[in-house]
């Protein structure tokens, strides 16, 4: 591939406690504000913790998900009295990282959660042509080794892309697990802490000029889509847990005939699908209100270009 010549990354923001219950990034922003840590390099760092109402109560959210607030519908809507504190704290952000799809927007938006499910270390973005995501996600790849490392592309749209890393030019969520919500495990924080490192180290380079090799990235999955939990017509409730072979098995392959739900009943409910899958997010606690039990994934291998900062 060519050769690409990018703009200089002059803004950085890290967010945590998009999920007020979600402990690593709450923790770890709370600790770069200790350090009044406001530079990288040449790129000036903007840390914040997005939920604060939420994070005082320990709670996901306090009246609707947060990290599903930033489509460009949500963030047009009028503000009234009955407008959930989300949707408010979502415009109030767009216009401290954003605005959305705009020239202004801050260069990159790195926000931090965690999940439940056995995850390892993942970055998730909306596309796997933002050769600046790519190539922070190879070196993060590259250097950890405490934890298996993947890319999760989500293939929406800018104006239908819902989570809080879309305000940025770049932006990307680092997911860490597992980690019980409402604590924080000292493993899974330095996970974090050296997925941010590496990023912050990555901008410095690329700004101070720093040539960066293509080639081929891999562990890269796309969404395909999500399986929801077995339910009760009358009671709408759940009637079956993931399968003891599918639990913790995050990113392995499900072939069809392969057992996905224990009933309680005691049946076994295998996958039926005609192609073979990955499985991620097994089991996530904060998805049960919508009763997704895991989503599905395609793995793919991306070819990225060669990259260096544009010189004025």
């Amino acid at each position: 591939m060519e050769p690409v010549s990018l703009p200089a990354l002059s803004r950085v923001a890290l967010c945590g406690g998009t999920h007020g219950n979600e402990m690593s990034g709450v923790y770890l922003v709370r600790e770069l504000q200790r350090q009044k840590l406001e530079k990288a390099g040449s790129a000036s760092l903007t840390t914040i913790i997005s939920n604060p109402r939420a994070v005082q109560v320990c709670k996901r959210y306090t009246d609707m998900d947060l990290n599903r607030c930033f489509t460009d519908a949500i963030l047009s809507s009028p503000v009234t009295d009955a407008t959930p504190y989300e949707m408010r704290r979502a415009q109030e952000l767009n216009t401290l990282l954003g605005p959305k799809g705009n020239v202004g927007a801050m260069d990159l938006v790195c926000d931090l959660h965690n999940t439940t499910a056995n995850m390892g270390l993942s970055l998730i973005s909306y596309s796997v042509q933002d050769w600046v995501i790519m190539h922070i996600y190879r070196q993060i790849q590259r250097k950890i080794t405490s934890a298996p490392v993947r890319f999760i592309q989500l293939d929406l749209p800018l104006a239908d892309a819902y989570s809080q890393d879309s305000l940025g030019k770049h932006g990307f969520t680092i997911e860490v697990g597992p980690q019980p919500h409402g604590v924080v495990r000292a493993d899974i924080f330095n996970i974090m802490k050296e997925a941010v490192d590496q990023t912050l180290d990555w901008v410095q380079c690329f700004n101070s000029g720093s040539a960066f090799e293509g080639g081929e990235v891999d562990d890269v999955y796309t969404f395909v889509k999500s399986v929801y939990y077995p339910r009760d017509p009358e009671t709408n409730q759940i009637t079956a847990a993931i399968h003891p072979q599918l639990q913790d098995r995050d990113f392995c392959l499900l072939h069809p005939g392969d057992p996905m739900f224990l009933m309680f009943s005691g049946e076994i409910v295998k996958y039926e699908g005609e192609e073979v899958l990955h499985p991620f997010f097994v089991n996530e606690c904060a998805y049960y209100e919508k009763s997704i039990a895991f989503h599905l994934a395609r793995k793919m291998t991306v070819t990225i270009p060669p990259l260096q900062v544009k010189r004025d």
